[in-house]
């Protein structure tokens, strides 16, 4: 069993309040959990209004699939209009 987690620092340039920012995230994580079937979940940064930490964790039999996964994930955010990924850190349990 393998268990990956990807942790995303995001800036939300596009952002002026915290009601906006929650918005940007709440599509983001929405369709991630949707269409990956991965748990999300914002850790920190959450008084900031352009900068969020998104962690994604999910459970596999092979780190090749949950790796592929996650790496979908990834570029998911990396191509959203509204937010840009600064770092990201991928661990494999």
């Amino acid at each position: 069993m393998t268990i990956g987690l990807v942790k995303l620092e995001l800036y939300i340039p596009g952002s002026r309040s915290l009601k906006e920012k929650r918005r940007v995230l709440k599509s983001l994580i929405e369709r991630t959990r949707d269409r990956y079937n991965v748990a999300v979940a914002e850790m920190e940064n959450n008084d900031l209004w352009a900068r969020a930490t998104v962690a994604v964790v999910t459970v596999g039999n092979e780190t090749q699939h949950v790796n592929s996964v996650l790496n979908k994930v990834v570029a998911q955010f990396d191509g959203h209009p509204e937010a840009e990924v600064i770092s990201v850190t991928m661990e494999m349990l």
